[in-house]
């Protein structure tokens, strides 16, 4: 319980690795909020799991892509709980295609998601964690963020900006005791990917040395390190959770 009292942000954490994060954090004595951007119902199933589990959470719907939504979101947060100690950058989208099928829109709505709402949360953020000089946060990247991948020009272009946008940050806020780092997951059973034939997940199982399937919960309690005080002295840091996969 060495988190125990603070305050996390987990963005998309209705399901998938979102709610396996929140989750962890709340085992570990963390207040969450819960944010989401469309399915309430499953905002509150992860808001309604944590308080049976004796731990305290709230849902905040909100667009991180839009600045007044995520202005809502901090301000929400502090009234609820008063302050903020740990933000996770989850919420993502994919709209995958080839190159020369993909929309501009297919382009522009993923970049929105998956890397101006790191950058706006962050941003939102990071006035109180100067403030009191202490701070947390994770972005979600991921391994086509390292390695790429077809089809996903869009989603590997948003998770490598997530990278270098983690290590530009972490130097700036090095100074006043605020660390951020990033988490590469590799291929992690989600409804997101659960949905690919079974033959591609034949494939892509072949590419993982570890020879198994990533769970949410594996993502989780790396994240949960990432914020405690056991990872005091990281930050800047991108650390892979994909069974060996880039490697």
């Amino acid at each position: 319980m060495m988190l125990k009292d603070s305050v996390a942000i987990v963005t998309g954490s209705g399901r998938g690795i979102g709610q396996a994060i929140a989750l962890e954090l709340a085992t570990a004595g963390v207040k969450v909020v819960v944010n989401y951007a469309g399915r309430s119902d499953k905002a509150e199933e992860t808001v309604e799991l944590i308080r049976a589990a004796g731990g305290e959470s709230v849902a905040v719907q909100a667009d991180v892509s839009q600045q007044a939504d995520v202005d809502r979101l901090i301000r929400t947060t502090l009234e609820q709980f008063g302050k903020i100690d740990i933000l996770v950058n989850n919420a993502g989208i994919t709209r995958d295609t080839l190159l020369l099928r993909m929309k501009e829109a297919d382009w522009d709505e993923v970049m929105a998601t998956n890397l101006k709402g790191v950058f706006l949360c962050t941003k939102a953020v990071s006035k109180g964690m100067l403030k009191q000089r202490s701070g947390a946060i994770v972005n979600i990247s991921s391994v086509v963020g390292l390695s790429g991948n077809a089809g996903q020009a869009n989603y590997a272009a948003a998770k490598a900006g997530i990278i270098g946008f983690t290590k530009s940050v972490a130097k700036e806020f090095a100074s006043r005791g605020i660390r951020v780092n990033a988490v590469a997951p590799g291929y992690i059973l989600t409804d997101m990917t659960g949905t690919l034939p079974e033959g591609m997940q034949t494939d892509i199982l072949r590419g993982i040395p570890l020879g198994r399937i990533g769970r949410p919960e594996d993502v989780a309690c790396v994240v949960r390190f990432l914020v405690s005080p056991e990872a005091s002295y990281m930050t800047g840091q991108t650390l892979s959770v994909d069974g060996g996969m880039e490697m």
